[in-house]
């Protein structure tokens, strides 16, 4: 008879380690990351001072790990019943809800508590209120409410530039705002791809996303104009003298191939095209904060 796993187990222990990671998301995490280091790089014209920098980046991801959390712990039944997401550790009773919700629980706490006590009162708010508006007000309720759920729920996703910048000024810049709309516009095609790409699933859990509720063909033209709306937030940095020429010339290849991609799903769809677009999508906003980085420092 094979032997239960227990936590004395350094077996079992990795894989409870493995599980809780897991758990935060940390790919998206660190993605999300790169979009506050940027908005805390942007909000000074030189050097960033260590301590918001650290802390801030800590806190931050650890109240994004623990929105993750608490997004496993209320998906946890739908999770088991798709393809994507049924491996979880929660589906699997790899952790219990008990221990997630206590796990989820301390990162958001002690999170804040470093943003408040090392970095400031506001940053530590806006960061709560990104979390509530992630883990609940989207996931429990507008996921399973409207197909508009992404775009109504993208704000809470959309935050963190914002967080970086007042990370390190202590205040709200208009500046900072422009980045928020730049995430928020790029949210609705990166995730309607993989919900054209999941539709059975979302419709076996009656989950109403777009493609289930209005097709995918609507939803192919939502995700088209959707990247010329983007495009076009994109430009909002350089009009305003944030940027400089090398942004310009980056956002606008950028775009154009987010564009060409859209219209290809619209108009010369192939198997897997809807992952192709969601994994570009990807590494769209990861070159396109990079190279707002390096123009900064270029340009500054």
């Amino acid at each position: 008879m094979t032997k239960p796993i227990t936590l004395s187990n350094p077996a079992a222990s990795h894989i409870q380690w493995r599980a809780y990671l897991e758990m935060t998301k940390p790919k998206v995490v660190a993605l999300m990351l790169l979009t506050v280091l940027v908005g805390m790089c942007l909000a000074v014209p030189g050097a960033v001072p260590l301590q918001p920098l650290v802390a801030g980046l800590v806190g931050i991801g650890m109240m994004a790990g623990a929105a993750a959390a608490y997004n496993h712990l209320i998906d946890r039944r739908i999770d088991g019943l798709m393809a994507r997401t049924y491996n979880r550790p929660l589906p699997k009773g790899r952790i219990s809800i008990v221990k997630a919700m206590i796990f989820a629980t301390t990162m958001a706490l002690l999170g804040f508590i470093l943003l408040y006590a090392l970095v400031n009162p506001l940053t530590a708010w806006l960061t709560f209120a990104s979390l509530v508006g992630y883990a609940v007000i989207y996931t429990a309720y507008l996921k399973r409410a409207t197909p508009q759920n992404i775009v109504v729920g993208g704000l809470a996703g959309a935050m963190p530039p914002l967080l970086g910048w007042t990370a390190i000024t202590g205040e709200f810049h208009a500046n900072a705002l422009l980045l928020v709309i730049i995430i928020f516009a790029w949210t609705p095609p990166h995730f309607w791809a993989l919900a054209i790409h999941r539709k059975t699933e979302y419709a076996k859990v009656d989950v109403p996303m777009l493609p289930v509720t209005h097709g995918v063909e609507f939803t192919k033209t939502c995700i088209l104009l959707y990247t010329i709306l983007l495009a076009l937030a994109c430009l909002y940095p350089v009009l305003v003298g944030m940027c400089g020429p090398l942004y310009l010339i980056g956002s606008t290849l950028l775009s154009c191939g987010f564009i060409y991609k859209a219209w290809q799903l619209k108009y010369r769809d192939k198997p897997e095209l809807a992952m192709q677009v969601f994994r570009f999508s990807i590494y769209h906003l990861m070159a396109l904060f990079l190279i707002l980085l390096v123009d900064h420092y270029l340009w500054s």
